[in-house]
């Protein structure tokens, strides 16, 4: 079995683990840090708008000799608008310049081709109203807000509502940061960005709905069955016995998402393919980091309010210090593993069925 693999196994027996829930408030604070990050780039820097929702023209010309830089410059001066000039597979240009009418794109036309020296009807022009693009954005929210709703629906029967909260608070947490990065790079907000946000919902609600089924199973009767372990250590356990599967899916998912991020939009300067996937490739890296370090701590915090989950607290707590109490007193170790299982859970081995037997 390869290394990763033997840690998996390990992970999910419960031998290894990391404490994610007994951490959570440095998770919550670093989320926090970045959200407010996000929001502070978005009040300052604002989002750069493409023209399918701000409005312009598109031209594009014959292939040419002139370079992007000196075609951009071109561009500026005839609009009087910031321009966005990339460079076509085929030696042409295509020039976007928003903010301009049916009239004033004609004027641009006419004088960019003779910047250019090229025959004013080779280059095509193509004018977006800002209506359509208004159109589109209130088509995105609405979907949306859609969405949103039926997660919280379906979560709410399928685990619980506390599962449901958690999972809302962990989709908009990969939103805003997602959105905040495109103000921080400032690239620019197109359709293509639009769909990839939409799509990023799905894989951040698939990672968090893996752990939130393990966790469902462990504590099923938990009040009732057993009082060894308290919610928050069954909860911890279930985020390890998963971990490796997360990363596994977060890993393969990334990376073709960043072959057309790094080589496709900035080696080979495909600009749409930036739109795209830029906002998938932040979006699954935050849907795994919240999955894991967001939403399954909130459901933790909010399971840990309800008296009964108090209740079992209280016996599992008081139940180990009688336990250290008498090894204590028989001058055996008190720590060799309550300690442990109150991060992991349940452990293999002679000690753990000793300790069963007690319960």
């Amino acid at each position: 079995m390869s290394k990763l693999g033997d840690l998996g196994a390990r992970l999910h027996r419960g031998e290894v683990g990391y404490d994610f829930i007994g951490n959570r408030k440095l998770w919550y604070g670093l989320s926090v840090l970045i959200t407010i990050t996000a929001i502070v780039a978005l009040a300052v820097r604002g989002l750069n708008m493409g023209i399918e929702f701000q409005g312009g023209a598109v031209f594009t010309t014959p292939k040419t000799d002139v370079s992007v830089s000196q075609a951009q410059e071109y561009a500026e001066e005839a609009s009087g608008h910031d321009a966005i000039v990339q460079q076509l597979g085929n030696g042409s240009l295509r020039i976007q310049v928003g903010g301009l009418d049916t009239d004033k794109s004609d004027q641009v036309r006419s004088e960019l081709a003779k910047d250019l020296k090229v025959a004013e009807n080779k280059i095509a022009a193509e004018l977006v109203g800002p209506s359509w693009g208004e159109q589109i954005a209130n088509k995105a929210w609405t979907g949306l807000g859609v969405f949103m709703i039926l997660v919280v629906i379906y979560l709410a029967i399928a685990f619980e509502w506390r599962m449901a909260v958690a999972a809302l608070v962990a989709l908009v947490h990969d939103l805003t940061i997602t959105v905040g990065i495109y103000s921080l790079v400032g690239f620019e907000v197109t359709v293509g960005t639009v769909i990839g946000l939409l799509t990023i919902l799905g894989y951040s609600l698939y990672d968090t709905v893996v752990v939130f089924d393990s966790l469902k199973e462990s504590t099923k009767d938990l009040t009732k069955k057993q009082a060894r372990f308290t919610y928050s250590e069954l909860a911890n356990r279930s985020i390890n016995g998963t971990l490796v599967r997360s990363i596994n899916t977060t890993v393969v998912a990334l990376l073709p998402v960043a072959g057309l991020l790094f080589i496709g939009g900035g080696v080979l300067g495909a600009g749409m393919l930036n739109d795209i996937s830029l906002s998938l490739f932040v979006g699954l890296a935050a849907g795994a980091y919240s999955s894991i370090f967001i939403a399954t701590p909130l459901v933790a915090d909010l399971k840990e309010r309800d008296p009964a989950i108090k209740d079992l607290k209280r016996r599992v707590l008081a139940k180990r210090a009688a336990a250290a109490k008498d090894e204590r007193a028989d001058g055996t170790d008190a720590f060799g593993d309550g300690a442990e299982t109150a991060v992991v859970g349940p452990r293999a081995g002679r000690r753990g069925r000793t300790e069963e037997h007690r319960g």
